[in-house]
Formats: structure tokens, C-alpha cells, sequence
């Protein structure tokens, strides 16, 4: 009961990458920066090991951002001449490349870290993906004029990634779509049908992670704006809720989610958030218990999966393993309160 996992990111070592950046740059070339990336990810195994996480993942470690490190092994986007976008519906400027020419895999993307996790543990294994549409917001369109044309175009590739994951050993292979909190219109007209297709045909665990953004002060001050309820997760659960994806992700602890939106997803494996990620405070065992015991509330026992509220990539490397650590010991405490 309760089985805890991580949204997907962690910080990078400061001899691999810059530190408590969301685009940090590497501190490696060549074979060195692929051997620093293997050491980085193997450390975060046995970290999350080490705090009892019963679904571990790669912590991103091979990947300087959750989306770019899919998009540099795609054709027909130009890095070389990155412009500045904003992005999340101008929250933040960003510097991001452009497609430029029709989408086509140059091979396997993330084969390296995806293997070498599923040798080094025997838990299950999460595997995170950007999702077709928040691609799409992070990326300059200069050839197919259409966001939702180009997301499926995204999301042939991603599905071809994985599949071949799924190949690789994945229990769980999970999309990111921070975008569908922000495009909640377009997120349930074409949005899904977009991440749908992306998951086409696998039979491992599927999920997707919807949340308020990573603990940067852009997300921090839009979050002040958004007013006493944040109601996003209502326009775009229904259509999860009808969709073939089986896990959900969702913002929970310290934020003004009104839990009562669960019951939108009803038959859906529930990923609660009940780790802030953007406070360095860690929470105790029985913050992280109370949280649990409020989502049962609206979510059944056998569908609750505590989580972190997002990635933990900018944050604090002691204060993430700190995190962890607070989540599974308020997991054992939810289920001696609610077994």
C-alpha cells in the first residue's frame, strides 16, 4: 500500500553539472561527461534505494533539461541558432531551438541511462518522457505552423521512444505535460489525444505528471497569481480520467489544489504530491501522513502513490535526499495509520 516514487528529476552532482539550476551546463566532454553521467545516475539509485523509494528512476542525470535531452536526438531541429521564447504562456523566457524540417528519430535517445538503471536495481522502474505538448511549448516552430499537427508529429516520436524503453525493462514509462496546466482548452481538445498517442501500444504502466511548475522563482511568483484555488486540474481530469493513460501525477502539499479534484479522476492510479519542491523546509513524517490520509478522502488505498510535487533538479542535493527520506518514512506512517 502506498508505494512511494519521485516525479522524475534530481539535482546533478556539482562534478557533473552546474547546481541548483534547471539548464545547468556540464562540467565534462566526450567520454568523461558519459562516464560522469553514469556514475551521477547510479549514485541516485542507490540514494533513493537507500531511503526506501519502492519506484526509483534515473533522476534525469544524463539530460541538461527535462525536454532538451529528448530533442537533441531528433532531426530537423536546429540548435545552433536557438532564439528566445517565452514559454508556459510567457511565464519565462528561454533560449530554445527551432524546427526547422520535418521530425525523425537519428536512433535510440535514452537507451544508455534506461539500461543501465534496469541493471543496477531490481525495484520498479520509472522512466520520464516530456510530453508531446508541453514539446511543443518549449521548442520555435518554423515548419509547421500548427501546434497541434506538430505535437502528434512529437508524439510518433515519442511512442517509438517508448516502446523501445519498454523493450529496455521499464515498469513505468511516464510523460511530463507541466503545458497542460496552462493550456487547459487546448489540453483537453487535442492535448490528450496528443499524450494518447505517444503511449500507443504499450503494456507497461503509463502515467503522466501535470504540476505547477519546478521550484524557480518564475513558478514561485505565477503561483502568488493564480488566487486562494488553483482549479486547472478541473478542465483537464475528465479527459485523463476517459483516456488509456493508467497513473496520474498531480501538485497536492502546500498548494491550493482543492483536494475534492481527485474524484475527477476516479479509476485512475492517483500519484499524490506530498513533498513541496519548492521550499527547502522538509516536511516530517506527519505532514506527509496527513497529506496521504486527506487524498483518501478522494482517492482509493490500492490508487494512492505518494509523490513529490515535481522534480527536485534545482534543488539542494542533501536537501533532496532529505526529501526522500521524509517521504517514505510518511508513507510507513500512513499505512500503520490507514492499513
Amino acid at each position: 500500500m502506498f508505494p512511494t516514487s519521485i516525479a522524475g528529476s534530481l539535482p546533478k552532482p556539482a562534478w557533473l553539472a552546474e547546481t541548483q539550476k534547471l539548464w545547468p551546463q556540464w562540467k565534462a566532454q566526450g567520454e568523461e561527461l558519459r562516464q560522469a553521467k553514469a556514475d551521477a545516475t547510479l549514485l541516485w539509485i542507490k540514494a533513493q534505494e537507500d531511503a526506501g523509494l519502492d519506484i526509483v528512476g534515473d533522476g534525469e542525470q544524463a539530460r541538461q533539461h527535462f525536454v532538451h535531452g529528448f530533442l537533441e536526438q531528433v532531426e530537423g531541429i536546429d540548435f545552433e541558432h536557438k532564439v528566445k521564447m517565452g514559454i508556459r504562456n510567457n511565464r519565462y523566457d528561454a533560449m530554445v531551438p527551432q524546427v526547422v524540417a520535418p521530425l525523425k528519430l537519428r536512433g535510440r535517445v535514452h537507451a544508455f541511462e534506461a539500461q543501465l538503471a534496469r541493471a543496477h536495481t531490481r525495484r520498479k522502474l520509472k522512466f520520464t518522457l516530456p510530453g508531446p505538448m508541453t514539446i511543443v511549448d518549449t521548442v520555435a516552430d518554423r515548419y509547421y505552423g500548427d501546434k497541434e499537427k506538430m505535437a502528434f508529429a512529437f508524439a510518433e516520436l515519442l511512442n517509438q521512444e517508448a516502446l523501445a524503453l519498454q523493450a529496455d525493462g521499464v515498469d513505468i514509462v511516464q510523460f511530463d505535460e507541466p503545458a497542460f496546466n496552462v493550456y487547459m482548452q487546448e489540453a483537453a481538445l487535442w492535448g490528450v489525444k496528443a499524450l494518447e498517442r505517444a503511449a500507443r501500444g504499450l503494456a507497461c504502466t503509463t502515467a503522466v505528471h501535470i504540476c505547477y511548475g519546478y521550484g524557480i522563482q518564475a513558478n514561485v511568483d505565477w503561483k502568488k497569481s493564480l488566487g486562494d484555488e488553483w482549479r486547472q486540474y478541473e478542465q483537464i481530469f475528465p479527459a485523463l480520467a476517459a483516456s488509456r493513460i493508467d497513473q496520474v501525477s498531480l501538485e497536492c502539499f502546500h498548494s491550493h489544489v482543492p483536494p475534492d479534484l481527485m474524484k475527477l479522476l476516479e479509476g485512475k492510479d492517483v500519484m499524490v504530491g506530498v513533498i513541496d519542491v519548492a521550499s527547502d523546509v522538509i516536511e516530517t513524517p506527519e505532514q506527509v501522513a496527513d497529506t496521504i490520509g486527506c487524498a483518501l478522502r478522494f482517492v482509493a488505498k490500492h490508487r494512492l502513490f505518494p509523490c513529490t510535487n515535481c522534480g527536485l533538479a534545482p534543488m539542494d542535493r542533501e536537501v533532496a535526499v532529505r526529501k526522500l527520506n521524509a517521504l517514505v518514512q510518511g508513507a510507513q506512517l500512513a499505512r500503520q495509520r490507514y492499513g
